[in-house]
């Protein structure tokens, strides 16, 4: 008996026909909300401006340097002293031409009264018939270069005092101030070097204010396309990895830079936490910026195949399925936007036919 039921039971399944296999999983297309991020490795910079090399536009002995680095400094603030002694007695010896100009002008005017008091004698003497025109015309002729005399006077004044000017303006140079508030960073030149200006300005120390940082992200050139001046973002820091900061997107770049054969685009992004002195130049920083919310059309990207260089979707209907091209935007982790080629309400394919 055991022998028929197991003979039968391999007949009978056998004898049976396949089982159908079981049909394709489908999706319907609704809308959903999209919030995208671009994300990408960047790091904090200082802003244009916020970062500053100062040096001598002059030439001289480096005779005092009281900045360290590390120390705060105000604008207008001593950093640096070239030996002057030279540039003083410079600008003495100009302080005293300008003296003497002056002294000529006076001398000038005197010498223009006095002669028009002659000439307006001789005048009178003219009249009487005791004098002869041609004395006349010789004390005419002294008032008038004696009125000449005081407008080159004045015109030496002004040259004295320009050359005065100048020599103070060097001057000056031997003092180094700070132009921006902030913190020194370096410091490249002792006390008692000489220092040569030529073309580049000798650099004695570098001031970085660190109230003006910015992180500059290198964001993909697939990406560059959904960014706007304004948008949100957050990043955070190797130093404080369970903190995130907070800004917005403040410029971008026009010019593309290639990394390892990938093109792309420098975002600026001004920092808006209020905790952003805990910040330094060259941190690494990853951040995300985030989109503008929409509501858009959306599948699984899982259903989106490649064909011809295509992307396509297997639509269900009551034919069968349909192999039909589609135009894909975002996407939003495991679902894409369909920009065209599908309606809300249909179904497709997760999977082949």
């Amino acid at each position: 008996m055991l022998f028929f039921a197991v003979v039968g039971g391999i007949w009978w399944s056998f004898s049976q026909p396949e089982e159908a296999d079981a049909a394709p999983s489908t999706v319907q297309v609704t809308r959903r909300d999209f919030a995208s991020t671009v994300t990408s490795i960047g790091a904090v910079k200082p802003q244009i401006g916020a970062e500053v090399r100062v040096g001598a536009r002059i030439s001289g002995k480096l005779e005092r340097l009281p900045a360290n680095i590390g120390d705060l400094v105000i604008k207008g603030q001593v950093l640096a002293e070239l030996e002057s002694a030279d540039l003083r007695a410079i600008v003495a010896k100009n302080e005293a031409a300008v003296a003497v100009a002056r002294e000529k002008i006076a001398d000038a005017e005197a010498r223009a009264k006095l002669s028009e008091t002659s000439y307006q004698r001789q005048q009178r003497l003219t009249t009487l018939g005791v004098t002869s025109q041609q004395v006349v015309d010789e004390a005419l002729r002294e008032h008038e270069s004696a009125l000449a005399g005081i407008e080159i006077a004045r015109r030496e004044l002004e040259l004295a005092e320009a050359e005065l000017r100048e020599v103070r303006v060097t001057l000056s140079y031997a003092t180094i101030t700070a132009p921006i508030s902030g913190v020194i960073g370096s410091v490249t030149t002792q006390e008692g070097e000489t220092v040569a200006a030529g073309l580049n300005a000798p650099t004695f120390v570098t001031i970085l204010d660190l109230a003006r940082l910015q992180v500059n992200a290198f964001v993909d050139e697939v990406d560059i396309g959904k960014l706007q001046l304004g948008q949100r973002a957050v990043f955070n820091v190797d130093a404080f990895p369970a903190r995130d900061f907070a800004g917005h997107v403040a410029a971008i770049y026009p010019s593309a830079t290639v990394q390892d054969n990938v093109v792309k685009y420098v975002v600026a992004i001004a920092i808006d936490d209020e905790q952003a002195n805990l910040l330094r130049p060259e941190m690494t920083a990853s951040v995300q910026i985030q989109l503008e919310t929409r509501n858009v059309l959306a599948i699984p990207t899982r259903a989106i195949r490649q064909e011809g260089g295509r992307n396509v979707v297997y639509v269900a209907n009551d034919d069968g399925t349909e192999l039909r091209p589609i135009r894909v935007g975002w996407r939003d982790g495991p679902w894409s936007e369909i920009v065209d080629g599908l309606r809300a309400g249909e179904l497709i394919l997760l999977t082949g036919p």
